[in-house]
């Protein structure tokens, strides 16, 4: 097994007034590389904490977080802010695009932290709005585009910088059926074309299903069956 994630005996407790609560507790999991993977749950649950934590956003109180072998957990703020600028695409539920930034600018953001040139950063920007199915969008502002073509302007984001590990928080919570299959069909073509390995936070079953495995967390530990898609 090829794993470019591994958590090892993660704990992440919180705060809360005068409480101590504990949301991962002795957390492991291995991801492999080019993998589909659905996180389901009850709110609560510690899905997002997990994924803050893989996206370098948040850090652990003890355990290992090792991505693409690197032991993030163990980098300053400083050096996670630059590995997550190279391993880390993130895609949320309501969107996050500049309002006032077009298709084009909105996609290049990430690029802005490379040493790319204007010339190349253009030319990603247009490979990954072609990618999502929005070349002919490139112009167009958030506010001119329906939810469905916002959210592919936020996986053409993730993806400019070709990092290591998608990682997408409720990616269809905010579209209707339709707009969703389109943001999962999408999804599914970057996995199974490009091998992007994603983990997909989602309350939706049918979202989960299109993922190449489902885990299920519940009171910070995995619980249930791990659930792998037929090949």
């Amino acid at each position: 097994m090829d794993a470019v994630v591994t958590l090892k005996n993660v704990v992440k407790s919180y705060t809360r007034g005068t409480e101590r609560v504990t949301v991962l507790n002795q957390l492991s999991l291995a991801i492999e590389r080019g993998e589909f993977l659905a996180l389901m749950g009850p709110s609560g649950s510690g899905k997002t904490t997990l994924l803050n934590l893989l996206a370098g956003i948040d850090c652990p109180d003890h355990g290992e977080i090792i991505v693409a072998g690197e032991l993030v957990s163990n980098l300053s703020s400083r050096q996670l802010t630059g590995w997550r600028a190279r391993h880390v695409g993130l895609v949320f539920q309501s969107y996050n695009l500049m309002p006032l930034l077009t298709a084009e600018q909105n996609v290049e953001l990430p690029l802005l932290l490379t040493r790319l040139s204007k010339t190349e950063r253009l030319k990603r920007v247009r490979t990954a709005l072609q990618l999502v199915g929005l070349a002919d969008r490139g112009g167009h502002r958030p506010a001119e585009l329906s939810g469905g073509q916002q959210q592919r302007v936020a996986i053409a984001r993730a993806l400019v910088a070709d990092p290591t590990l998608l990682v997408c928080d409720e990616p269809t919570g905010d579209l209707d059926r339709a707009m969703a299959d389109q943001v999962l069909d999408l999804l599914q073509l970057v996995n199974r074309e490009q091998g992007k390995t994603i983990v997909m936070v989602t309350h939706d079953p049918k979202a989960a299903e299109r993922a190449s495995r489902q885990l299920c967390l519940d009171k910070g530990r995995l619980a249930g069956a791990d659930v792998r898609a037929a090949a």
